[in-house]
């Protein structure tokens, strides 16, 4: 039975205009999931750099939460002096909206990390020692690498100059290349270097080639063998960050604290 072009076309209209509906209702209802996945994507990738989960331990969502919110608290600070910001719930801050809404932002200074904006308020994680006392200090690090912007978390110990982790949780620099700043080994090499030297400036970098070991090379990290590039983005972000531009406030706030 042969049918007219009429309806060839009205059928082929109400088919999309079902799959339409179809796709829109599929994402609207599957939005509360993937924003919840978000949530605890970013909580286990603070749990690792925090030394909390193990590198490809799977633990289900509700274990994730209860050992974050066990051991970390979220805190939002002021970026320019460094001060607590009590009234602004510290575990629904987006920093990443916080950079790029003018009203909430500035322009970078100039910078090798290829920052562009800078939040007035940064979100930052405390881990809990037994005592009460802060056991680790984990902050939000991002720059430019060969291909994308790396966005990850360092981790610092109760100095806020020793490196207790480093991690990154987006990327996309080339598999087998700079995608090797995902790969256990290389990030095992930043524990325990330091950040700053006696005189406070910062020097840590990733050197092309080998470095030493932590105790006679502490302020050196391999490079990525064949990604010079991305070895000297990483380089670049965590010497941004943790610079008097960025979370150089905070960690000194943290030293007086901790009374070092």
């Amino acid at each position: 039975m042969a049918f007219s072009n009429k309806y060839i076309i009205g059928f082929a209209g109400a088919v999309c205009v079902f799959c339409s509906i179809f796709v829109a209702g599929s994402a609207v209802a599957l939005r509360d999931r993937q924003d919840l996945n978000a949530v605890v994507d970013k909580q286990s990738q603070v749990l690792k750099v925090a030394g909390l989960m193990k590198e490809g331990e799977a633990l289900a969502a509700s274990e994730v939460t209860k050992r974050f919110e066990e051991n970390l608290v979220p805190r939002v600070i002021d970026l320019q002096t460094g001060e607590y910001v009590e009234d602004v719930d510290a575990k629904s801050f987006d920093m990443q909206a916080a950079m790029a809404d003018p009203a909430t932002s500035a322009d970078a200074p100039a910078n090798e990390a290829k920052v562009q904006r800078l939040p007035k308020q940064a979100q930052v994680y405390e881990l809990k020692a037994a005592d009460g006392s802060v056991g680790a200090i984990i902050l939000p690090v991002q720059g430019k690498g060969l291909w994308s912007t790396l966005k990850g978390f360092i981790a610092l110990e109760p100095n806020a100059s020793t490196i207790a982790g480093l991690t990154f949780y987006s990327h996309a620099e080339t598999p087998g290349l700079g995608g090797e700043v995902d790969n256990p080994r290389w990030k095992a090499l930043w524990r325990g270097r330091e950040v700053f030297d006696d005189s406070g400036d910062v020097k840590i970098e990733v050197v092309k080639g080998q470095a030493g070991p932590v105790a006679e090379d502490p302020y050196r990290v391999d490079g990525l063998s064949g990604a010079t590039i991305t070895s000297r983005g990483v380089s670049h972000l965590v010497q941004f960050w943790v610079s008097d531009d960025a979370f150089g406030p905070y960690l000194d706030k943290m030293r007086e604290r901790a009374g070092k």
